[in-house]
């Protein structure tokens, strides 16, 4: 009769639906990227900057935080360095950000978020509150395929 641990996943990645490890990395990199967009777009908006420049500096702080959320666990968990991590997540990552990016700051435009005149409105929190689930619907399948053809890092 096999035992109760031939039967469970204790969590390996590698068990999981290909669905819920894609909804995994994609919650992972949503972290990472929220991060750096919620950042960007409020110093951006408090210091009275224009649109375009605003999401500019949101979209390279959220590459920013979102591949430091993707290389420190490749790095714990595999042992390797800063260099050969970025090897390893690089590509994915960048799609994958790019993609969110591009989701969430069209929602956060389009809803008026990135347009306000000061953080202290609730439409600049709403905007940034609609743009998650924006980015994560938009990545997820994405975040599937790349994880499917393994040029993605499952976290």
């Amino acid at each position: 009769m096999p035992s109760h641990d031939d039967h469970s996943n204790h969590g390996d990645e590698h068990h999981q639906s290909p669905l819920v490890t894609s909804a995994h990395a994609t919650l992972h990199c949503l972290i990472g990227c929220m991060i750096g967009e919620a950042a960007g777009l409020a110093i951006g908006v408090t210091l009275a900057w224009g649109v375009a420049a605003t999401i500019a500096l949101a979209v390279v702080l959220a590459y920013v935080s979102g591949f430091a959320m993707a290389l420190v666990p490749v790095m714990q968990k595999a042992g390797l360095g800063l260099a050969a991590a970025m090897r390893v997540v690089w590509l994915g990552e960048a799609i994958s950000i790019a993609v969110m990016e591009i989701a969430m700051n069209v929602v956060d435009y389009w809803l008026g978020g990135i347009q306000v005149a000061s953080i202290r409105n609730a439409l600049f929190w709403f905007g940034l509150a609609a743009a998650a689930p924006a980015g994560f619907l938009a990545a997820w399948p994405v975040n599937y395929v790349l994880l499917k053809h393994e040029l993605k890092a499952g976290h």
